[in-house]
């Protein structure tokens, strides 16, 4: 796999499950290594350039969301004194900021997703891996978390890099589409998705929108074919 990440990129992974989609995002993440090549940050890579969202939202269940935000930090060493006013602000991105004190229990799905979120803006990183954070909600959450992801991204013009199965939701989101095929897991071909930001409901009922996902559903057949 060689792929260049532009600042400001949205990236989508998009392919069969087994293609190595999940694995990618480890592998720049650094919870496991490459067995050969290697992964290069211009700049160097500092401690609060990565954050990280799960396909589950992975909270603690004892602690407030605004304990569960402020982790990374706890883990640096910081007191919650010191950095409160970091998590409030993350919390304020995701429109969490008056459930601070609640529990994962009291939250719904969708609002346990953003306290995911905001603990991988906590620390204000330069890249935010995402892996498929969204896959085991309805339609309708799902959608909402779309429009606010791409609105969060604006606000914070991080760089995103998104592992996803649905063609909709990466054309919805990207500006880049790597689509990739398994056995061995490869990219076979990347799309280009140039129709500007803000992107709303407009943009998901427009001719564009469905010239790309056309054009995405093909490549992702292509994609299961040469896994079969």
């Amino acid at each position: 796999m060689s792929l260049q990440v532009r600042q400001g990129d949205f990236i989508s992974l998009l392919g069969p499950s087994g293609c190595g989609k999940s694995t990618a995002l480890r592998l720049i993440a650094g919870l496991i290594h490459p067995t050969a090549g290697r992964i290069d940050w211009s700049g160097g890579q500092g401690a609060g350039d990565l954050g990280v969202v799960f396909q589950e939202p992975t909270l603690m269940p004892w602690a407030t969301v605004a304990q569960n935000v402020w982790l990374p930090l706890r883990l640096r060493g910081k007191s919650y004194g010191a950095v409160k006013d970091d998590v409030m602000e993350a919390l304020r991105l995701v429109g969490l900021e008056k459930f601070l004190t609640a529990y994962p229990r009291e939250l719904s799905g969708g609002m346990k997703m953003r306290v995911s979120i905001a603990r991988a803006l906590v620390t204000r990183p330069r890249l935010i891996l995402m892996d498929e954070p969204f896959a085991a909600l309805d339609e309708i959450t799902r959608h909402k978390l779309n429009n606010d992801l791409l609105q969060l991204r604006a606000k914070t013009g991080c760089t995103v890099i998104f592992v996803t199965h649905s063609v909709f939701e990466s054309v919805f989101l990207s500006n880049r589409i790597v689509v990739m095929a398994a056995r061995p897991g490869r990219v076979i071909r990347e799309l280009e998705v140039n129709q500007p930001y803000p992107r709303g409901e407009e943009y998901r009922t427009s001719a564009d929108y469905a010239a790309h996902c056309r054009e995405a559903s093909d490549a992702l057949h292509a994609a299961m074919g040469e896994a079969a």
